[in-house]
């Protein structure tokens, strides 16, 4: 018998913070609405930072990514950590999931099983084109560059023709470190916004709807962006499902970010599979489906 069913990650600085603002509240919220959830339905649960030195994984069956959102910073120290962890216990969403939802490069998979992307143009470290060159080759005067590993909108710029000196030597150094996707300006994301479909166990439980702040591009809450309660149609509902069905194996959870492309098209903005918000505070419910899903992982 393990001492605990499920191990629920989050990151240090939300393990007893010393202080709480309304960010750290919802931090704690989330993660006490999934493990309300889990205990609910009889299970054994802790929760603790993923990088903690003292805790034994192999006394738990599941280890639960929740808001490790410090992983991207540290990413070398994360990934040596989850080579470790994977060979003591279970990960939820599994390591082969998390390993391919990594990188961005993801995108082209799903581009293959059907699954529509806007316009994706992948330019891998060391390369020697400048923005203008690129902007140039790929006929883009109004794009946005991010790296392929990040999170929380690191590194990600809009670009245009008034600007794109100013980033060149800003670029030259990021990319003689890391890969990077450039991706056309999409106009719908800043003036219809973002939507997020949450997928748990395969299945649309619930959707928000994330707009950006007045004369800003990124609709995370980081840069001022707002959240809203949204209903989707039912195209929606299948476009994002079916993201999550052309996915390497099955995740039990998952955030789609989809919006209306330039040419009026879904499309696909990310695959969150690793530890994204979803916003159970807004749908308690959506607890409870992860948790079913997790009983059941537990039985068998």
């Amino acid at each position: 018998m393990k001492k605990y069913d499920v191990a629920i990650l989050s990151e240090r600085r939300y393990i007893n913070p010393p202080e709480v603002n309304n960010y750290i509240s919802n931090v704690l919220l989330e993660d006490d609405l999934v493990k309300k959830a889990l205990e609910n339905d009889g299970l054994k649960v802790i929760r603790l930072s993923w990088d903690d030195p003292n805790f034994d994984w192999s006394s738990t069956n599941f280890i639960l990514f929740r808001t490790t959102w410090d992983y991207f910073d540290r990413f070398e120290e994360f990934s040596e950590w989850l080579t470790k962890v994977s060979q003591q216990t279970k990960l939820i969403n599994s390591q082969a999931i998390i390993r391919w939802n990594l990188d961005k490069h993801y995108l082209l998979d799903l581009q293959e099983n059907g699954v529509h992307i806007c316009e994706s143009y992948f330019i891998e470290k060391d390369s020697t084109l400048t923005l203008q060159e690129l902007s140039n080759k790929h006929k883009l005067d109004n794009f946005v560059i991010k790296p392929c590993v990040s999170g929380a909108a690191r590194h990600t710029y809009k670009i245009n023709a008034k600007n794109i000196s100013d980033h060149e030597d800003l670029f030259k150094e990021l990319i003689s470190k890391e890969a990077f996707i450039m991706q056309p300006f999409q106009h719908n994301i800043v003036e219809k916004g973002e939507l997020s479909l949450m997928i748990m166990n395969g299945t649309f439980t619930h959707a928000v709807l994330k707009i950006a702040k007045p004369g800003d591009f990124r609709v995370q809450d980081d840069f001022g962006g707002s959240v809203h309660n949204y209903t989707p149609t039912p195209e929606e509902i299948a476009f994002a499902e079916n993201a999550v069905n052309a996915c390497k194996e099955k995740p039990m959870y998952a955030r789609v970010d989809i919006f209306t492309d330039n040419n009026g098209k879904l499309a696909i903005a990310e695959l969150e599979l690793i530890e994204p918000e979803l916003w159970f505070r807004m749908y308690p419910e959506a607890a409870a489906k992860l948790s079913e899903g997790i009983k059941k992982l537990i039985q068998n």
